[in-house]
């Protein structure tokens, strides 16, 4: 069930993060949208219904998931670089997932907008300069103070773990 739930392990914030981590990192972000919809394009309706794992998402809420997550997370670095290390607005990820629009709506919503969201994140991240890398947010949930720098590789990650989630699926069941 582990290995359902992290195909590709869990995130872990690199002792020392370095320029090529970022480089890394940023391209995840940047071919992310495209990978994407690559993987889910031709999948039917039926298929999108179809959970990652026993008592998970279906592949649709994991698409409009992939979305909002990272829609917030654009807001998140907006804070960090406008606020001294602001306490951040955290969401009810499980609710959102249960909402009628990420159960229902047409997975080309969320995939357009992860598309339009992503491009104006690489722009912004791609402009940093180390000291706004440094710069951090609070994130309620445990008082975890982030920096930018770790919230790039994190969301790099995020958007990797769910594309395996998609990609463990479809192998499986050979679509």
């Amino acid at each position: 069930m582990e290995r359902l739930r992290y195909p590709i392990g869990k995130y872990e914030v690199p002792a020392v993060i370095t320029k090529e981590h970022l480089e890394e990192w940023i391209g995840i972000l940047e071919t992310l949208p495209g990978k994407l919809e690559d993987l889910v394009r031709s999948l039917t309706e039926e298929q999108l219904e179809t959970p990652y794992r026993p008592d998970g998402w279906t592949i649709r809420q994991v698409v409009h998931h992939v979305a909002d997550s990272h829609h917030n997370s654009y807001i998140r670095f907006k804070w960090a670089l406008t606020e001294d290390n602001p306490l951040i607005k955290a969401y009810f990820e499980k609710e959102w997932a249960n909402l009628f629009d990420t159960r229902t709506a047409p997975i080309q919503l969320s995939l357009d907008h992860l598309r339009a969201v992503h491009a104006k994140l690489v722009y912004l991240l791609k402009g940093l300069s180390k000291e706004q890398l440094q710069r951090k947010f609070t994130h309620p949930e445990g008082n975890i103070v982030s920096t930018l720098e770790e919230n790039i590789g994190r969301y790099a990650w995020h958007g990797s773990h769910h594309f395996a989630h998609i990609k463990t699926v479809i192998d499986q069941k050979q679509w």
